[in-house]
C-alpha cells in the first residue's frame, strides 16, 4: 500500500469512528427517514409488478381492461412516493443541519482552545472551517445521504419485484450489478489518495513558480538557471505521472459504471431467449427491463456519481475536523477567586504610553490619570488626537505598551474585564431577538424590575412600544443607529458595571436624549468615562481631559475654558454647530 492510500485509509478511518456515535444518537431521525423511505420501496415494487400483470394477464391475455388497471395501479402508486418526499427531505434536515452545527462548535471550540494554549500567529483555517468546509461537508452529506437512502429502498424494491416474478431474473441481473458496484467501491481510497497527491503537487508546482518568478534576477546574476530547470523539470514530470495515475483510475470508474449500470440491461437482452424458453413470462421480462432502466440504473447511477463526487471530498473535509480541539488552560486562580476592591480610585492609569507599533509614535505618552469611585470624566480632543486609543487602554481591550492599568486599587488583569467594566461603542452590537434578551445580555439574571428600571430611566418605552414589546422578538435592522445606542445604554444601565465607558456611544442620539443616558447612568454611581462630541456633555461631566496628541490637559469645564485653548476653540466649534449636533473636528490651527 502506497503511503498516500493509506493516508487516505486513515482519513476514512478516523471519519467513520468519530460518525458513528453522530449516527447512533439520531436513531429516531433514521428510523423516521427510513419509515418515508419505505413508500419509496414500495411505489418501485409495485411499478414493475403492475407492468409484467398488465402485459401477462391483461393485453396479452386478450383483456385489456385487465391490462388499464394493472397501469392505472402503477400510476397510483407514485402518488404516496410523492407525499414521502416531503417526509424525507425533512427527516434529511434533521440529520444534515446537526453535523453542520457541529462542526461549526468544534472549529470554533479549536480556534478558541489553541488561542488559549499557545501563542500562534492568526489564519484562516478556522474561518474557512467555520464558512466553506461546513458547507461542504453539509452539501456533501446531504447528496450522499439522499443517494444512499435512494439506491438502498430503489434497489430493493427492484430486486424484490424481480425474485416475485422470477428468481432467474435474478440470476442475469445481480453478477454484473454487485460485480460494477464493488469495482467502483475499490476505486475510491486509491482514487482520492491520487487526488490529493495531484493537488499537492500541483501547489507545490504554484509556489516554485511563483517564487522562481519573484527572483528571476537573482536568478540570472547567480546563474542558478540550470538547477532551477532541473527542479522545475522534476516537478513538473511529478505532476504529470499524478495526472496519469487519476486518469487510469478515472478510466477504472467508467468501467464500473458501465458494467454495474449497462452490463444487466445488455445481460437480460441477450439471455432473453433462454428466460422464455425456461418459464419466464414476456410480461415478467419487459417488467425487469422496466425495474432496470427506471429505477434500478438511475439509482445505481445517482450512488456511484454521489460516491465519487462528494464521497472523497466529505472525507477529505470531516478529515479536517476530527480530532479534540485542545483545552483551554485551567483558570487563573486570581480571576476565579474575585479579590474584593481594595481602597483606592475607581479606575487609575500609571505612566501609560501606547504606541501601535515598535517604532510608531506614541499616541499615549506617560499619562497619569486618577479616577475617583463615582468619577465623572469627558475625554475631548480633535479627531486622531486619541481618544478612543485612550478608551481601549482604560478599559483593557489594548494592553499599554508601558505602564499600568488599574481598576478598584487593584491591576486590571486581576480582573476579569467584563466583571468590572462595560464598554460601548459608537456601533453597539445589537442581536436578533427581543429587547429584554438584549438588554440582559451583560447580565443573563437581571430581574424584570432591573430591566424595566433600565427602559425607564434611559428612555426605550417607545422604542418597545414599537416593536411589540420587551419579550416580542425583532430584526436588529429594523433599528435606526440611535436606537441601536439606547439599547446598548439601557444594556450598561442593567449590567451596573463599576466602570462605565462611553466610546462615542450617543454620537446618534439628540442633545435631550442623550443628556437623559447619561445622568441615569452616572446615577447609577459607576465611574463614567464619556467620549464627548457636545459641549453641553462636557458641561455635564465634573471633570474634562483635553488630549492633543500626546499633550494633555485636566480640569473642570470652568477652568479649561480660562486656560485652555484648545478646550476653547473646541467650545466654539460645537456652539455653532446647528442644533448642538456632534462635530469630528481636526486639529485646529496652531493647536
Amino acid at each position: 500500500m502506497s503511503r498516500a492510500t493509506a493516508a487516505e485509509t486513515g482519513a476514512l478511518r478516523r471519519v467513520v469512528r468519530e460518525g458513528l456515535p453522530f449516527l447512533r444518537a439520531r436513531r429516531r431521525v433514521l428510523a423516521r427517514l427510513t419509515a418515508w423511505s419505505l413508500l419509496e420501496f414500495g411505489q418501485t415494487f409495485v411499478t414493475g409488478f403492475a407492468v409484467a400483470r398488465a402485459l401477462d394477464d391483461g393485453f396479452l391475455a386478450d383483456a385489456p381492461t385487465t391490462g388499464l388497471v394493472w397501469l392505472a395501479v402503477a400510476a397510483v402508486a407514485v402518488v404516496p412516493a410523492l407525499f414521502a418526499a416531503r417526509g424525507v427531505f425533512g427527516g434529511l434536515a434533521d440529520l444534515v443541519e446537526p453535523l453542520r452545527d457541529g462542526l461549526v462548535r468544534r472549529a470554533v471550540a479549536r480556534a478558541l482552545g489553541t488561542g488559549l494554549t499557545r501563542a500562534t500567529t492568526a489564519t484562516t483555517r478556522s474561518v474557512s472551517q467555520v464558512t466553506h468546509q461546513s458547507e461542504i461537508a453539509r452539501d456533501g452529506w446531504a447528496g450522499l445521504v439522499l443517494a444512499t437512502r435512494g439506491f438502498v429502498f430503489t434497489s430493493a424494491g427492484a430486486l424484490s419485484g424481480m425474485a416475485t416474478l422470477s428468481p432467474r431474473l435474478l440470476v442475469v441481473v445481480l453478477p454484473p450489478l454487485v460485480l460494477g458496484t464493488a469495482l467502483f467501491l475499490a476505486t475510491l481510497i486509491p482514487m482520492g489518495a491520487r487526488q490529493r497527491a495531484y493537488l499537492d503537487l500541483d501547489e507545490t508546482f504554484a509556489e516554485h513558480a511563483g517564487q522562481a518568478a519573484g527572483a528571476l534576477r537573482d536568478i540570472a546574476a547567480a546563474g542558478a538557471a540550470g538547477p532551477l530547470g532541473e527542479r522545475t523539470r522534476d516537478l513538473t514530470e511529478q505532476q504529470t505521472r499524478a495526472s496519469r495515475s487519476l486518469a487510469r483510475w478515472s478510466a477504472v470508474r467508467v468501467i464500473a459504471l458501465a458494467v454495474g449500470e449497462r452490463a444487466p440491461v445488455v445481460l437480460l437482452l441477450a439471455a432473453a431467449p433462454w428466460l422464455l424458453r425456461n418459464g419466464v413470462s414476456t410480461g415478467a421480462l419487459v417488467g425487469a427491463f422496466a425495474y432496470l432502466t427506471t429505477a434500478l440504473a438511475p439509482a445505481l447511477n445517482a450512488l456511484l456519481n454521489a460516491l465519487g463526487a462528494a464521497g472523497g471530498r466529505l472525507v477529505v473535509v470531516l478529515d479536517r475536523f476530527t480530532g479534540p480541539a485542545p483545552l483551554p488552560p485551567e483558570p487563573d486562580p486570581a480571576r476565579t477567586h474575585r479579590p474584593a476592591p481594595a481602597a483606592g480610585a475607581g479606575a487609575e492609569l500609571r505612566a501609560v504610553t501606547f504606541a501601535y507599533g515598535p517604532h510608531a509614535r506614541p499616541v499615549l505618552d506617560r499619562l497619569d490619570l486618577v479616577l475617583e469611585p463615582g468619577d465623572h470624566l469627558a475625554v475631548v480632543g480633535p479627531s486622531g488626537s486619541g481618544k478612543s486609543t485612550l478608551a481601549a487602554v482604560l478599559a483593557g481591550v489594548s494592553a499599554p505598551t508601558a505602564g499600568e492599568v488599574r481598576w478598584l486599587g487593584r491591576p486590571a488583569a486581576r480582573w476579569e474585564p467584563t466583571d468590572v467594566r462595560t464598554l460601548l461603542p459608537q456601533q453597539p452590537y445589537v442581536f436578533t431577538g427581543t429587547l429584554r434578551d438584549n438588554l440582559r445580555y451583560l447580565k443573563p439574571a437581571a430581574s424584570h424590575a432591573e430591566v424595566a428600571a433600565a427602559v425607564a430611566a434611559i428612555g426605550l418605552d417607545a422604542l418597545a412600544a414599537r416593536l411589540g414589546g420587551l419579550d416580542e422578538p425583532f430584526d436588529p435592522r429594523r433599528l435606526s443607529r440611535g436606537e441601536c445606542q439606547l439599547v446598548a445604554l439601557g444594556r450598561a444601565h442593567v449590567a451596573a458595571a463599576p466602570l462605565l465607558i462611553l466610546d462615542e456611544a450617543t454620537s446618534h442620539l439628540d442633545p435631550a436624549a442623550e443628556a437623559r443616558a447619561e445622568t441615569a447612568l452616572t446615577a447609577r454611581g459607576a465611574t463614567t468615562v464619556v467620549i464627548a462630541h457636545r459641549l453641553t456633555s462636557a458641561r455635564r461631566a465634573r471633570r474634562v481631559l483635553v488630549m492633543d496628541g500626546t499633550r494633555t490637559d485636566c480640569g473642570t469645564p470652568d477652568d479649561l475654558l480660562l486656560r485652555s485653548p484648545l478646550f476653547r476653540e473646541l467650545a466654539g466649534h460645537w456652539a455653532a454647530a446647528p442644533d448642538g449636533r456632534p462635530v469630528d473636528l481636526d486639529p485646529p490651527p496652531g493647536a
